[in-house]
Order: C-alpha cells, then structure tokens, then sequence
C-alpha cells in the first residue's frame, strides 16, 4: 500500500518515521524517476496548455456519516485557518485527480483522511515525524468516534505516510490520494490537468490566505525538530522549499 518498500504503518509507529540509509537510497530513486513527469507537467501550464479536470460543485455531496462530521469538527477546531483550507483543498484535488485516473476509492474513508492529515504540521514534535505524530493522533480521535478498525487502519495508514515521495498514480490508496491532492496544492503538480476555471473556484471557496509562507515556515520548523524524518530530507535533496515558493498559485 505504500510506495517504498518498509514505509508504512508499522513502520511509523515503530520508528516515529526516522529514515534508514536504504530508505533514503529509494527515496532518491523514486524522486528521480518522477522528475520527467513533474518537468512535463510544468511545461505544459507554462505554454498554457491545461485539461479539463473539474467537479461541479453545484449539488456536489460531501461524506455526510456521523464519522465524517466528527471529522469536520475537529478540523476546524484543531487547525489554523490556512491549514483548514489546505486539507479541504486537499480532497477536492485528490477527487478530481483520482476520477482522472480512474481509481476506485473509499469516499468516506479519503475526505476524513484529507481533513486530518496536517493535524500537527504546525506543531512540530522533537524526534517524531509530523506526519506520524499527527496519524497517531487522528487513530484515537476516529477510534473514538466509532470508526471501524479497518478505517482506523486505512486512516492512520494514509496520514502516516502521505509524505513520502512517489509518482501519485495509484489514488485508489488513500495515502496517495492524499499525496497527490496536497502534492497540487503545496508545489501545483499535476496543475495542468485541471480546469483553470474550476480551480479559480475552489480557490474562492477555500482562500489559500498566503497558505506557502505558512507551508515553509511549517516544514523548515519540522526538518529541524526531526532530521532523521523525510521532511528533512525533500527539503535538502528536493529543492521543496523552492517548489513551494514557485507554486503556481497567486497568494
């Protein structure tokens, strides 16, 4: 269910989500066979070329399961205002992008994920990862709210490594919905399959409110309180920073 072999669920909770020298080795290797796709992707929105990728919000249905407004409450009560956008923004990206490919996936399941995904980004944790500390956290707070044990699984799993690098095609995971939805929304990829018209819509709906000063200062905060974890990483041997500040999106 994950993109590198030993990057999961297990793997995070046993090891707070410190990289071993192997995994940085795949790591290289998955951002490098994904950079001619990420480079083609941005010259087609240079030349202005762009899909049609769009869902029509009009009559659209959200996961409506007590669950699912469990889930909306907490987010809007544990996440600032620009970190509320990103996860809202997140699902609808991921969405559009999962019809695009055709993958089948778990609705519910994915908007709860999406919505709890950065629970700690702005709460860094001395030697744990965000993305860890914020699954473990989400696993308790749907436990509680009366998911079931294969959706606390689904859940954890997603968050816990959404972050971790990889071509963003296999949406039908919830991990990699997640990671192809904010993958658009934090550095634009896959921009230009989607409908400009519709993503000035979603803007409007959920402001970005100069949501990349806040992404940077977020993970720079993070690679310095765990710098075994990836965080550390993409943004030493990625550029990441860059990316985000070159995002193409008027902030």
């Amino acid at each position: 269910m994950t993109m590198l072999t030993g990057i999961d669920w297990d793997w995070a909770t046993r090891t707070s989500g410190a990289l071993s020298s192997r995994q940085r080795r795949q790591l290289m290797v998955t951002v490098t066979r994904a950079l001619p796709a990420m480079l083609a992707d941005r010259a087609r929105l240079t030349s202005g070329r762009r899909g049609a990728g769009r869902l029509d919000f009009a009559g659209l249905r959200l996961p409506d399961s007590t669950l699912a407004r469990a889930a909306e409450v907490e987010a809007h009560e544990s996440l600032s205002p620009h970190v509320l956008g990103h996860s809202y923004r997140t699902y609808f990206f991921g969405r559009v992008l999962a019809e695009l490919d055709g993958a089948r996936y778990d609705d519910e399941v994915a908007y709860i994920a999406c919505l709890l995904h950065d629970l700690q980004l702005e709460h860094p944790t001395p030697g744990s990862c965000f993305a860890v500390t914020g699954a473990k956290r989400a696993v308790d707070f749907v436990s509680s709210a009366g998911a079931t044990p294969t959706q606390v699984q689904a859940i954890g799993h997603a968050i816990a490594t959404h972050i971790t690098p990889g071509d963003g095609k296999n949406l039908s995971d919830p991990g990699r919905f997640i990671y192809a939805g904010a993958s658009v929304d934090v550095i634009g990829s896959r921009m230009s399959e989607l409908d400009p018209t519709w993503v000035a819509e979603l803007l409007k709906r959920h402001p970005r409110l100069n949501f990349s000063k806040h992404m940077i200062t977020a993970l720079t905060n993070e690679a310095k309180a765990m710098p075994q974890g990836r965080t550390r990483w993409l943004n030493t041997h990625t550029g990441l920073l860059q990316l985000i500040r070159y995002a193409p999106f008027s902030e």
